[in-house]
């Protein structure tokens, strides 16, 4: 496990709260985007804006985090590669808890942990963004794509389409039909 910096933007000082269950605090702060906070065609620009807003709350196992982040996304769409330009706002809630209260099962099932009473919310802020986006963002939810034969933006062309393609066991009898009709060629 390494060692936590405590001037690092996502990571909190819990030592107010003087490991006395019922004591709180309310946090809010804007953060830098940490890198690769989201999916490969929606994201969080590394280094934007992130508003958080957090209440710690000591327990008698730890800290109990409770919160909520807002933040821009990008993107594109996954039908049409058009840009996106939305907005993302996430809960949370994490227990990390004091090393005295760690059990061997703890290490298995990747319990959050305070690290000299320091929290470190880089992973639970991923975590809630990734899952509150959509697998396929759409510019819109009836995103008609592009056309597959010529990259066509269908939603800006409506009425786009494009010769019945003729199935390649038939073309040499299509040739034969091209002939009878055209007598002069011949």
């Amino acid at each position: 496990m390494t060692s936590l910096d405590p001037r690092a933007p996502l990571v909190l000082d819990t030592r107010e709260l003087g490991r006395r269950p019922g004591s709180q605090r309310e946090v809010s702060r804007t953060v830098p985007a940490p890198a690769d906070l989201g999916i490969d065609v929606l994201r969080v620009p590394e280094g934007s804006p992130v508003e958080i807003d957090l209440r710690l709350e000591a327990v008698m196992e730890g800290v109990l985090v409770t919160g909520t982040a807002r933040a821009a996304l990008e993107g594109e769409c996954a039908r049409c590669l058009e840009p996106i330009d939305d907005d993302v706002e996430v809960r949370f809630q994490e227990l990390y808890v004091y090393a005295e209260h760690q059990t061997s099962h703890d290490e298995d099932d990747e319990v959050s942990r305070l690290q000299d009473d320091l929290v470190d919310l880089e992973p639970q802020l991923r975590d809630a963004v990734v899952l509150e986006l959509p697998f396929q963002p759409m510019c819109e939810p009836d995103c008609p794509g592009l056309c597959p034969e010529c990259g066509a933006r269908l939603a800006e062309d409506p009425d786009h389409a494009h010769e019945a393609p003729i199935d390649p066991r038939w073309a040499g009898l299509a040739g034969l039909q091209q002939d009878q009709q055209d007598p002069d060629q011949q």
